[in-house]
């Protein structure tokens, strides 16, 4: 299987790539970053499983910044 230059890809992945590299990044700075600050108490789930779930690129920081984080606001609470 013969690598691919970024010249060689079509003209849309291009544009996907550059649209969709910055989400990414920046998604997982947010899930890391938040991760590092976060009390194990307010994650489900063991801190140490979601470092490398975290990882998993593009589900594992969308994952953890739905999942994983207990709500500090009482949103989604039921009465």
């Amino acid at each position: 299987m013969t690598r691919k230059s970024w010249s060689d890809l079509p003209r849309w992945q291009q544009v996907v790539t550059v649209v969709l590299a910055p989400v990414e990044v920046a998604l997982t700075t947010a899930a890391v970053v938040d991760l590092a600050r976060r009390p194990a108490r307010q994650i489900h789930g063991p801190k140490a499983l979601w470092w490398p779930l975290i990882l998993i690129q593009p589900v594992g920081p969308a994952a953890y910044l739905s999942w994983a984080r207990h709500r500090q606001d009482g949103a989604g609470c039921r009465r």
